[in-house]
């Protein structure tokens, strides 16, 4: 039995707030996410909301937050090309992390957020 889940609205992910603006472009301008207003009173809280399809992606500040990198807490983005996305990410100065733990049927690598979130980047394999 499942609770009926009919889709992904957003994921919320907290860096420290001196990592605030830099993730903001991060997310922004790096991955091309589009940055969407956030609504009322969350105004005041600082952090900034993305949306890429139907899916959301709230960067919230959150001091404690340091402590991600030892996480394996992820978002995992799908792209088309993945050596096309490792080129694009490396050329923006972003560390490409390699898959130690492949899985079949995919090709992935790994990156952090200037605030230390864990992002998987991975390509679907057509079957043969």
């Amino acid at each position: 039995m499942t609770i009926g889940i009919v889709e992904i609205n957003h994921i919320q992910i907290t860096v420290p707030r001196a990592a605030e603006e830099a993730s903001t472009r991060f997310y922004r301008d790096v991955l091309g996410l589009e940055e969407i207003p956030k609504p009322g009173r969350s105004k005041e809280r600082g952090g900034a909301w993305f949306r890429q399809g139907s899916v959301e992606v709230h960067l919230s500040v959150e001091d404690a937050a340091s402590e991600n990198h030892s996480s394996r807490r992820h978002i995992c983005y799908l792209v088309a090309d993945l050596t096309e996305a490792a080129r694009q990410l490396v050329s923006s100065g972003v560390e490409v992390i390699p898959d130690s733990r492949p899985i079949d049927g995919w090709r992935r690598f790994y990156i952090q957020d200037p605030g230390a979130n864990r992002i998987e980047v991975a390509q679907k394999l057509e079957s043969e």
